[in-house]
């Protein structure tokens, strides 16, 4: 039919469904939402912080070095000594794991900072946070 529609039908021949390209749902989108009545874009919801998860790293740690619960963001200068003391937050907990990878929102400026514990050493990462995110890229699961 078209490199950018592909129709989709079932063994008798009924048409149940079709599939766009990138481009052809970019173009159309906002016309497809407001003719079903649907809103754009979905709510975004705050998941509570993974405490327990953090809590199962601090019981198994096993690096040489203390924990650490010191978080600074590159981006906008916000530091803190201790996140989980922090009121207000300064940093919210995303996500733990027991290899040693601990991720935190930026509340200032929503920039994500990683931090990696290694045997030795800890690196830390930040990355900005983008509002401007490219549709045809954008991955939902």
């Amino acid at each position: 039919m078209s490199d950018h529609i592909n129709e989709l039908f079932d063994k008798d021949g009924n048409l149940i469904g079709a599939l766009l390209s990138a481009e052809a749902w970019t173009a159309a989108r906002a016309t497809v939402y407001a003719t079903l009545g649907l809103v754009d874009q979905p709510k975004v919801e705050v998941r509570p912080e993974p405490t327990a998860d953090w809590e199962t790293l601090k019981q198994y740690w096993d690096f040489p070095y203390p924990v650490d619960t010191d978080v600074h963001c590159e981006h906008c200068g916000t530091t803190t000594l201790d996140w989980q003391a922090d009121e207000p937050r300064k940093f919210r907990l995303t996500s733990a794991n027991l290899a040693g990878l601990v991720s935190f929102l930026c509340t200032q400026c929503q920039a994500k900072v990683v931090k990696k514990h290694f045997k030795d050493a800890i690196r830390t990462e930040c990355t900005p946070y983008v509002d401007d995110k490219i549709r045809t890229k954008e991955g939902r699961y």
